[in-house]
């Protein structure tokens, strides 16, 4: 699928978010073109660095990044980046960073804790954010006022509930960071 030569913006998002919260899910549902994919299989040379606990079928990860895009309007086309969770290709991010104008953060509410390294560096590199808290099955839906407090974000950050496996979930979040975006600049 070729670009409509009528868009005249095109924004570089990222969508970050520790490891195993549905970052290349996420890419893969919204994406208009076949995504691009550097997933490869957890193998033992992981072991002692990749924290596998909150992930128990996790079978695959990102060793490099994901790339989609995504068509919003006749003017606007949104390129989305996905950056891998773990700590050892935190690296990868700076590169990733250079160029966007934003970041979707995903977090898992059960384990909040692995996103503040992750919401660190997105804020090391000057990123507005907005936050998809994203629901898995079997997992208790945690109001989003209580995700807002207890990643200590401001009243300003957008925090919405996400499903990275529906398309129209994944939307929903990327819209509300464009809005949230481009309520920045006016």
């Amino acid at each position: 699928m070729y670009l409509d030569p009528e868009v005249s913006h095109a924004v570089k998002i990222l969508i970050v978010g520790h490891f195993g919260v549905g970052k290349t899910t996420c890419i893969g549902s919204i994406s208009e073109i076949e995504p691009l994919q550097t997933e490869e299989e957890i193998t033992e040379a992981s072991e002692g660095f990749d924290d596998l606990s909150g992930t128990p079928n996790k079978t695959t990860t990102t060793v490099a990044m994901d790339f989609g895009r995504l068509t919003l309007s006749d003017q606007l086309v949104l390129y989305l980046f996905g950056t891998p969770g773990q700590e050892r290709f935190k690296e990868m991010w700076e590169e990733l960073s250079r160029g966007a104008l934003g970041a979707l953060v995903l977090v898992a509410p059960e384990r909040l804790n692995e996103s503040f390294p992750v919401l660190d560096l997105v804020e090391r590199f000057g990123l507005t954010y907005a936050i998809g808290v994203n629901h898995f099955d079997g997992t208790t839906d945690y109001p989003l006022d209580e995700v807002r407090e207890a990643l200590n974000l401001s009243e300003e950050t957008p925090v919405v509930p996400c499903d990275v496996r529906d398309e129209q979930s994944s939307a929903q979040a990327l819209i509300t960071l464009v809005t949230h975006l481009m309520s920045q600049l006016g």
